[in-house]
């Protein structure tokens, strides 16, 4: 008898979270963004990072450390300006055709680092204060008091997970089918400006957030 997790609540949660993790935000936007700058292959580490940070996020969400840090929001102010700072910056540059996620004529835009690109999309997941409350309001309601925490909690994250993965996936494909449509000699500055402008936007929202 499987009395690990409550089915009839998966069932309910499994379309609750698509719905949720599909509808834009800093992170869907940040996938779209590298997908069109520099393509949906190294758009994986970005991913990378960021389901750690989700992963993080929500299972501190469900063992009580959040309320914690909410009561103290000063922990992410230097995650949160830091961080919305630096990608305001990384969008200064990809706006000037710059850097090294700028695309370039000769496409040899790729040395950029792969743990620069986990550690942005890290700090993305986790230092936005209402991914927290958002997690704090929407896992109790789908976790049964009377089975096991432990294997509830595994499978809600695995299933958050996957679901997060499969819309960044969506977005970076079409950042990267953007790409595609308007790469060419004339294009690829406005290639530039449009993701740098999504990746200035992302830094805002997270250090105004």
């Amino acid at each position: 008898m499987l009395d690990f997790v409550n089915f009839t609540l998966l069932a309910v949660f499994i379309p609750t979270f698509f719905v949720v993790s599909i509808t834009p935000g800093m992170c869907m936007t940040l996938s779209l963004s590298m997908g069109m700058s520099i393509g949906l292959k190294k758009t994986f580490y970005m991913m990378y990072g960021e389901l750690i940070g989700v992963g993080l996020v929500a299972t501190a969400s469900v063992i009580g450390v959040a309320t914690i840090m909410l009561k103290y929001p000063s922990i992410f102010l230097v995650l949160k300006y830091g961080g919305g700072a630096y990608l305001f910056y990384l969008g200064i540059q990809m706006w000037l055709s710059r850097g090294k996620m700028a695309l370039s004529l000769d496409e040899c835009n790729y040395n950029v680092s792969k743990k620069s690109l986990a550690i942005q999309g890290f700090i993305t997941a986790i230092a936005n204060p209402k991914g927290w409350a958002f997690f704090i309001a929407l896992l109790p309601p789908f976790i049964d008091d009377k089975l096991p925490m432990t294997s509830q909690l595994i499978v809600l994250i695995f299933m958050i997970l996957v679901l997060e993965f499969s819309c960044l996936i969506i977005y970076a494909t079409g950042g990267k089918t953007l790409r595609k449509l308007l790469q060419n000699s004339s294009n690829v500055r406005l290639i530039n400006k449009v993701a740098g402008i999504l990746m200035m936007g992302i830094g805002i929202w997270l250090a105004s957030s």
